[in-house]
């Protein structure tokens, strides 16, 4: 159970209620960093239109060096919501899934191309504290994606070590976007959304 609990359905107001609505069309569920979220209405929607117009905006990169980099980094801060969520999305996005499983050997394995290696390394480097970048990363990456692939990559790896560390700070943990039928998680009217 998170540290600061989710706004339910029922304290809602109308507009958050929408959004739920939303959220639960789109995901099967209200994700709980949304629905924990809710107690700050105002960051609530910046928060969720940011979330949007990142995702019509990063559509340089191919869609699977995205995600991986984006689950690479998940997994790296160890939060647990956010690998569930990602390997939902790679799921629906006709992804395999299955080579999430050898991650940690992606600098070998035969599962994952050079662009890939070359995003998952970046993703690595930019979660270390310090920060571990070095110029040849950067070149390399802009020699096979160029500047707005880079700054796309550099951008998406960032976002998601802010919604990891939320959600890690928060104790928002996996909530079942990949068991069973994924993104169909049942969600009563009565109860906390995400529960």
């Amino acid at each position: 159970m998170p540290r600061i609990p989710a706004v339910a359905v029922q304290d809602a107001g109308p507009l958050l209620k929408l959004m739920y609505r939303f959220a639960r069309k789109r995901y099967g569920a209200v994700p709980e960093p949304f629905a924990v979220s809710a107690h700050h209405p105002k960051l609530t929607r910046v928060s969720g239109m940011h979330e949007m117009l990142v995702e019509k905006a990063a559509k340089t990169l191919p869609e699977n060096v995205r995600e991986l980099a984006v689950y690479r980094t998940a997994v790296q801060l160890g939060c647990s919501w956010c690998v569930d969520f990602g390997t939902m999305l790679q799921l629906h996005s006709g992804l395999d899934i299955d080579r999430l499983k050898t991650i940690d050997d992606y600098a070998t394995s035969p599962k994952f191309t050079r662009q890939e290696r070359l995003a998952l390394a970046y993703a690595d480097a930019m979660t270390t504290t310090p920060v571990s970048v070095t110029d040849e990363q950067v070149a390399e990456l802009e020699a096979e994606f160029g500047r707005k692939g880079v700054l796309e990559l550099t951008y998406l790896v960032a976002l998601e070590n802010l919604r990891g560390r939320m959600n890690s700070a928060l104790d928002i943990t996996d909530q079942g976007f990949t068991s069973g039928d994924a993104c169909r998680v049942p969600f009563p009217v009565d109860a906390t959304p995400g529960s």
